[in-house]
């Protein structure tokens, strides 16, 4: 059965790497605003608050957001479900510090918190029929790491996290080696320790490989009652009980449920980060 390692924590190395290129980014040539308004010695409290129901995600990223010279508690652990009005953390340091780098901490908090959120949800649904909900590599470049990081907490589960991690074969590597028989025979020799998953929109791409023998199969744009006719034809196969199953293609949280009684292991969403909302969230100086 195929299993990528899951990232539910990050390394501070690299979240204080990202942090510093996302300053960076905002503070070019220092924050004009912020050092012409407020004195240099001025030292503040500040709450961050969540403005509405999230899951909350990234206890151990806000720290790093305000650097060195800030004192900052958080409240609540990652996967935490958080009401409207809950104070996620304190914040005491430089005035100058925290209004400089609020914004960077807030719009990545947001949208980290909006994916754990909807992955929640999804995972929430699946979980009575034992069918594990994953992430794609439809990522925002630049901050994958964080994202598949906020789907493990809410909940879902991390597909391969690159290109490295796993042999995936899809329909233009078909075309490319020739045929199905090609493709996973070129593949082997060249990734032989790796996981092999082959996508499929047909049976007869099916009954091919299973002469030939893959790790796991993604049933790409099937209707429910077509992915179990392929689910049966996979698990009457030699070893089919161990192959691993999952389906992909337009699965929305509106029409999710007749795919779950399929007999597939997982379903893979890309949507858990192409399309998931930033949770409302502010941060508030204390007077």
């Amino acid at each position: 059965m195929i299993e990528y390692p899951q990232h539910k924590k990050l390394s501070d190395e690299y979240i204080i790497g990202k942090i510093a290129d996302f300053l960076v980014e905002d503070i070019p040539n220092g924050d004009i605003t912020t050092e012409s308004t407020t004195p240099d010695n001025s030292e503040i409290t500040a709450e961050i608050h969540a403005v509405e129901k999230l899951v909350f995600a990234g206890s151990e990223i806000i720290p790093h957001c305000f650097g060195q010279n800030c004192q900052v508690t958080i409240n609540h652990k990652n996967g935490a479900m958080l009401s409207k009005g809950d104070v996620i953390g304190v914040v005491t340091g430089s005035a100058r510090e925290i209004l400089s780098r609020e914004r960077v901490m807030l719009n990545l908090i947001q949208r980290l918190c909006g994916i754990a959120t909807l992955s929640h949800e999804y995972a929430e649904i699946a979980k009575p029929s034992n069918v594990k909900i994953l992430d794609t590599r439809k990522t925002t470049p630049g901050l994958r790491l964080f994202e598949k990081y906020a789907v493990a907490i809410g909940g879902a589960f991390n597909h391969r996290l690159n290109l490295s991690d796993g042999i995936l074969i899809k329909d233009n590597h078909i075309v490319a080696a020739g045929s199905v028989t090609n493709a996973i025979i070129s593949a082997r020799k060249k990734g032989i320790h790796l996981p092999l998953e082959l996508e499929v929109d047909n049976f007869d791409q099916i009954h091919e490989a299973l002469k030939t023998g893959v790790d796991g199969f993604l049933l790409d744009n099937m209707k429910p009652e077509t992915i179990r006719s392929a689910v049966s034809i996979i698990r009457a196969s030699q070893n089919g009980e161990d192959v691993f199953i999952e389906a992909s293609g337009g699965i929305t949280l509106e029409n999710i449920h007749p795919y779950l009684d399929t007999g597939i292991n997982a379903i893979s969403i890309g949507a858990l980060t192409h399309q998931a909302v930033s949770k409302n969230i502010r941060l508030d100086f204390i007077v």
